[in-house]
């Protein structure tokens, strides 16, 4: 099931370490409820050869939402600090398995690059196989990126509030159940709690495997189907902010649905403004 362009095994990763054109990223990322400092686990250990994309960092700060995908030319800059350019492979993970990567592995697709897959299972399932980590700064040597912004992979609020209405495009939620049905809540202050009008829920975590790892294609088709959300229409995810939808996003890919966009903005902007409508239950 290795598909170097969504999603690759440990097994797959360990054989193709040493290739010179891979790139590994740590994309790791936490809710400050989780109380992890994910540069720190970093710099403590990581995969040989990974270099660590700061998620807040590399996004637009001229916006007052987090982490909104960043400028092409910021994107670009960044990559070729790293090392990561045109014609390699790259790899992403995170340390909780599979939580915060996909929104990296979005990103790369949002800006052209394709050769893109997220490590199924992530650090916890590379460190409970004995695998190789290590605490090394990485080798860098500057590599020429070109980019071609993807524009249909990301919607805006606007967007989104006329799907919302028109019920042309399936708007798929990753919150909690709690959170979507407004009896929890949100994590960050000041906004409302409940779901964009006519809007399914997928909580993320329903798509893992006990080990971590995301479900087979057709078990992952059955939790879309289970949720109600029709896989003839193209699809919008939506989370708290951005990071956890990807993970729909990937696993939409998975199963050969093509037509999907990721809410940037997600609830921290829908959550914000009182202008639009909230629905609950």
């Amino acid at each position: 099931m290795d598909d170097p362009k969504t999603l690759v095994s440990t097994d797959w990763l360990d054989a193709h370490l040493r290739n010179p054109d891979l790139r590994i990223l740590d994309a790791s990322w936490y809710l400050p409820a989780m109380a992890r400092d994910a540069k720190a686990e970093f710099g403590a250990g990581h995969i040989p050869g990974a270099r660590f994309f700061d998620i807040d960092e590399i996004s637009d700060q001229r916006s007052e939402l987090p982490h909104m995908f960043p400028p092409v030319e910021k994107f670009m800059s960044r990559m070729r600090a790293m090392g990561i350019g045109d014609g390699h492979q790259v790899v992403i993970y995170d340390g909780a398995g599979i939580f915060s990567a996909p929104r990296v592995w979005w990103t790369f697709r949002l800006m052209g690059k394709t050769d893109v897959a997220v490590l199924d299972g992530g650090l916890p399932k590379w460190k409970a196989e004995g695998r190789m980590i290590e605490d090394l700064p990485p080798f860098v040597r500057d590599r020429h990126m070109t980019v071609q912004r993807q524009a249909q992979l990301v919607k805006d609020v606007t967007q989104v509030a006329a799907s919302s209405k028109l019920g042309d495009w399936e708007i798929i939620d990753a919150r909690s159940e709690g959170r979507f049905r407004g009896d929890e809540p949100e994590p960050r202050a000041g906004l409302r709690q409940g779901h964009i009008p006519n809007s399914k829920n997928l909580p993320f975590a329903r798509l893992m495997n006990a080990d971590g790892t995301m479900k087979a294609p057709d078990a992952l088709k059955a939790e879309f189907v289970a949720a109600g959300v029709d896989l003839k229409k193209p699809a919008i995810t939506s989370c708290g902010s951005g990071v956890s939808a990807a993970i729909l996003n990937l696993a939409l890919e998975r199963i050969g649905h093509r037509d999907h966009a990721l809410y940037d903005g997600s609830w921290a902007e829908w959550g914000m403004y009182g202008d639009l409508r909230v629905a609950k239950g």
